[in-house]
């Protein structure tokens, strides 16, 4: 059965109508809950040289809290440990070299990172604050950017790079 052309043309405009009216999605202010047995949808899963330390400086930067570890079997290195970081997960393990390098080697052995963590948070200050007291390095300073964050990028001690921002806050002036 042929379609009718004037139909095809209303549901042609109709659509183009919809797309202009679409805005960018708003920065959600409140954060899902995962659930003990439930798994983000996007996770980023970090190799670390020092996984367990790793876990102890997160909690100290970053508030994490831990939903699992898992030690590997010679009982030394971490095989899997689950975190949540501002509503969001992080997965990370030691590196095993023995299973080779391409997916085992961390940023401080590769000298390089392709890849930061972002944290968008309700306030940057706070959140720089304790992160660079814990021992991350500052990588660009936390400032009042163009685009209407307080954004900045630190590294933290395992070579893992974060940026930080929140909406900058309206000043109130006089009437």
């Amino acid at each position: 059965m042929a379609r009718s052309p004037k139909k095809s043309a209303d549901k042609q405009k109709k659509n183009k109508n919809a797309a202009k009216k679409k805005k960018a999605p708003a920065t959600p202010t409140k954060r899902a809950k995962l659930s003990a047995k439930e798994y983000a949808p996007l996770a980023p899963y970090l190799r670390i040289k020092g996984a367990r330390e790793a876990v102890d400086f997160y909690k100290k930067a970053f508030n994490a809290s831990v939903r699992m570890i898992m030690d590997a079997e010679d009982k030394v290195r971490i095989m899997h440990a689950d975190l949540i970081i501002n509503g969001g997960e992080i997965m990370l393990s030691d590196t095993f070299p023995e299973f080779g390098t391409a997916v085992t080697t961390a940023p401080v052995d590769a000298k390089t990172t392709t890849v930061s963590l972002h944290l968008q948070v309700n306030d940057a200050d706070k959140w720089w604050k304790r992160a660079t007291e814990a021992g991350c390095s500052i990588v660009m300073p936390l400032e009042d950017q163009f685009w209407g964050d307080r954004f900045g990028m630190i590294k933290d001690p395992f070579g893992h790079v974060w940026s930080i921002a929140s909406k900058i806050k309206k000043k109130r002036g006089k009437k």
